[in-house]
């Protein structure tokens, strides 16, 4: 069960990559109170975590419905993983280049969604559905969310620390990873349909 459980958190820890959205956090929240900041961070989380379950419990049914194999979600969410991270990984002028204004509070747009619970996170976390099951997924997803709410809490700290590089540094290894995760899931989909003919 550990062994899953941390074959399950592994992959949900690089789609939601809390050290490397730790400067968008910074930069979204500079300027607010503690309290302010605090309220952010509980919103966003609390956010983020609600739309992950939903689609977690919701997501399979959908897909069964239209007539979508979890080996065509694999493919199809292996190669929209693929662009993610690759658009990710080319330098451009800003990921929050359209962010919203702090007065709007950015709790839910963009941080809970897309930053922490983004298409990739949606994507592995299905994936893990039906890999390892409701409760070690569930568990999973629910770790990572507090891993997101610790980091965001202790954001200033952190960041004094490791620096605005070392950030970077981390965030980059971590598309690279997600990346390598993509290309298996295109993998395993593809080996799925054509050599067991799973659907």
């Amino acid at each position: 069960m550990w062994q899953e459980f941390i074959l399950s958190f592994i992959p949900l820890f690089v789609a939601v990559d809390a050290l490397g959205n730790m400067p968008f956090f910074l930069s979204l929240t500079s300027g607010m109170t503690p309290r302010q900041r605090r309220a952010i961070i509980n919103e966003s989380v609390s956010v983020a975590c609600l739309l992950a379950v939903g689609f977690m419990l919701v997501g399979k049914w959908v897909l069964q419905v239209l007539g979508i194999g979890v080996s065509d979600f694999k493919i199809a969410g292996g190669i929209l993983l693929l662009a993610i991270c690759v658009s990710m990984l080319i330098p451009k002028e800003g990921r929050l280049k359209n962010a919203p204004d702090k007065e709007e509070g950015p709790g839910i747009f963009p941080l809970a969604t897309p930053l922490i619970t983004g298409p990739a996170v949606l994507t592995i976390t299905l994936v893990m559905l039906d890999k390892f099951g409701l409760l070690i997924t569930l568990v999973s997803l629910l770790v990572n969310m507090l891993v997101v709410w610790l980091v965001f809490s202790a954001a200033q700290r952190i960041f004094r620390f490791i620096g605005r590089a070392g950030s970077g540094a981390f965030s980059k290894i971590s598309e690279i990873i997600l990346a390598a995760i993509a290309v298996m899931l295109i993998r395993q989909g593809v080996m799925e349909i054509f050599f067991l003919g799973a659907r």
